[in-house]
């Protein structure tokens, strides 16, 4: 049976542990919001560059680049995107799991977050490249992973190139995916954190001229929409990370707050029966 001591103790060290997952909860719920207002301060120039694209790649009909090429999947690489730590829940869990499903044999990773890399390092997979990035993602840290999985795709080393990372959806819902990546297939616009989607423009089939070729015009686009893509789902994973670690940190607090209560509870019933107990023993000694 538990002393009055032990359990004081016992809740000193349980409310210690409650302050702080509540500043990481905060931590987390400041780092969330600051990813959202990146991703949607971005959005209009993502929206104007896509427009341009889908009004150019109608009107080149004939386009061909080796970034639209077709082949039998041989070979595949993943860019693997999760957490640089723990305490968000399933959230790391879920995005190796799917990642988990491609054949080790025919595929090499591409990291990006620490998890990532040890997920790879512990279940004995291919690892081509690791790559970090930060609280706030930044266009260089994407241009850096784009420019290593466009090279193998272009020197012919990997077939296909699939993005497996964690889509935030709202607070409480963040969804592990996979995103077709290379070959670039129909270009889409992509969905903005916390921004409504982009209507679908209608085609255009009007004549234009391209300078200084429809070659350079498309592929320099090309570009820019394979960095943007990846810096969007970076932005989404950061949130996703940030918003499951708050989750987390809320639960842990509300349990440790439950369990203060109870062990409370607990002090002072035993409190009371040594008080109680003392009396009757005062009691029993006036008696004789």
């Amino acid at each position: 049976m538990n002393s009055p001591r032990d359990l004081r103790r016992r809740i000193k060290s349980i409310s210690g542990t409650a302050q702080i997952t509540k500043a990481m909860q905060m931590v987390a719920a400041s780092k969330m919001r600051k990813a959202q207002q990146a991703a949607i301060a971005s959005a209009p120039f993502a929206r104007l560059l896509y427009r341009i694209q889908r009004a150019a790649t109608t009107r080149a009909t004939d386009f061909q680049h080796p970034l639209l090429e077709v082949r039998p999947v041989r070979r595949r690489a993943v860019i693997l995107i999760a957490a640089d730590k723990g305490l968000c829940g399933a959230l790391n869990t879920n995005v190796f799991r799917l990642a988990a499903q491609f054949d080790p044999a025919s595929t090499v990773y591409i990291t990006a977050g620490r998890k990532a890399a040890q997920f790879v390092a512990r279940s004995r997979r291919q690892l081509a490249a690791e790559f970090a990035y930060g609280d706030s993602p930044t266009f260089p840290e994407a241009r850096a992973i784009v420019s290593f999985a466009r090279d193998l795709f272009l020197k012919g080393e990997v077939d296909e190139v699939v993005i497996v990372a964690s889509r935030f959806v709202n607070t409480l819902t963040q969804q592990a995916v996979k995103l077709e990546y290379l070959p670039v297939g129909e270009i889409k616009g992509i969905q903005v954190v916390g921004a409504a989607p982009e209507p679908a423009a209608p085609a255009e089939v009007e004549a234009a001229t391209f300078e200084p070729s429809s070659e350079a015009v498309l592929a320099y686009l090309l570009g820019h929409y394979l960095t943007i893509y990846l810096y969007y789902t970076l932005l989404s994973a950061k949130a996703s990370e940030q918003s499951a670690r708050m989750v987390s940190m809320k639960n842990a607090t509300d349990s440790a707050e439950d369990l203060i209560q109870a062990l409370k509870l607990e002090y002072n019933k035993l409190r009371q029966g040594n008080i109680t107990r003392e009396l009757l023993e005062i009691a029993g000694g006036q008696a004789q």
